[in-house]
């Protein structure tokens, strides 16, 4: 058996947590192809087929079951590994994980005060912030509610603010209320919960259409084609926030109210390294407040920053 690289374990492990290639490849930012060919390289290297899959699902083998938790595991122990050797070189980084937006100038702001590892483990918020709580991460971007923080333990303090829009088929870029939106809940409660609560609340509070899905097109070209079987003009998701909009679709602004997701950075309630709190205090500083607070702005109940 060839050599087996711990990089295409962390692709197997991405791809059978999602069970969906084009999200897996949208998690560990690289190209959905490239990710198919290493998970086949993968397949012969170990000479066992992992997923079974067609052009409607992905599923796990018994093999890849079997396999799944002592990947798992060994992926673990080789973080862990790498964490123990930067302890002992004196130059343990503070890991950062993220779902899918950061501050644009990271990098630049946090140079001066520690180094920061960018968590290659694209995950959702619920995900990331057990992630710090457990310890594997020391901060975290991500959306969190006031009860889950909380449970966990941890602080948050807001870094960033999205103002979402609808997308409808068409060349009407005009404003259009929310209430005469759709929002979609994708049953998919794993990779989406955050969002699902979100949507929720969402449809309660301003009378938009909810409408649940099974097919996960709260994101890429399968939202876009709900988009185009709805009636109504489609919320979209803050992981789709920066796509491009198809040619025969338009963005049009939400009013009435106006339409926001927050983005918190998160650390350890008992967190004591000088480190973490120096990069939490950077990426913090002169976060005014984004739009949240207007009278006009819309946040769900449990949004810690909801007046």
């Amino acid at each position: 058996m060839a050599d087996v690289e711990l990089r295409q374990l962390r692709y197997f492990l991405a791809v059978a947590e999602e069970l969906n290639f084009g999200r897996a490849a949208e998690r560990l930012l690289i190209a959905g192809p490239s990710l198919s060919q290493q998970i086949k390289a993968l397949e012969r290297d170990l000479g066992v087929r992992l997923f079974d899959r067609d052009r409607r699902s992905v599923s796990l083998t018994p093999a890849g079951a079997a396999l799944l938790p002592h990947t798992r595991a060994l992926l673990e122990r080789a973080d862990d590994l790498k964490r123990r050797a930067d302890r002992l070189a004196g130059s343990e980084p503070v890991r950062l994980g993220y779902v899918n937006w950061l501050p644009p100038d990271l990098t630049t702001r946090t140079a001066a005060v520690a180094q920061v590892h960018v968590d290659a483990w694209v995950a959702p918020s619920h995900a990331q912030a057990a992630r710090v709580a457990a310890g594997s991460l020391d901060v975290a971007v991500c959306w969190i509610g006031a009860e889950d923080l909380a449970r966990l333990g941890l602080q948050a303090r807001l870094i960033g603010a999205d103002r979402l829009y609808a997308v409808a088929p068409g060349g009407d870029d005009s404003d259009v209320r929310t209430r005469d939106t759709t929002v979609l809940l994708d049953a998919d409660t794993t990779s989406w919960a955050s969002w699902n609560s979100f949507a929720q609340q969402l449809s309660d509070d301003t009378g938009a259409r909810a409408v649940h899905i099974t097919d996960g097109g709260i994101t890429g070209a399968a939202f876009f084609d709900h988009v185009r079987r709805c009636r109504r003009p489609v919320v979209n998701s803050p992981k789709g926030q920066s796509a491009a909009v198809p040619p025969d679709l338009i963005r049009r602004p939400l009013v009435a109210p106006k339409i926001y997701w927050t983005w918190s950075l998160v650390w350890r309630g008992d967190e004591e390294r000088a480190s973490v709190r120096a990069v939490v205090d950077t990426l913090t500083e002169g976060v005014d407040d984004l739009g949240i607070q207007a009278p006009d702005a819309w946040l769900p109940g449990d949004d810690l920053y909801r007046r």
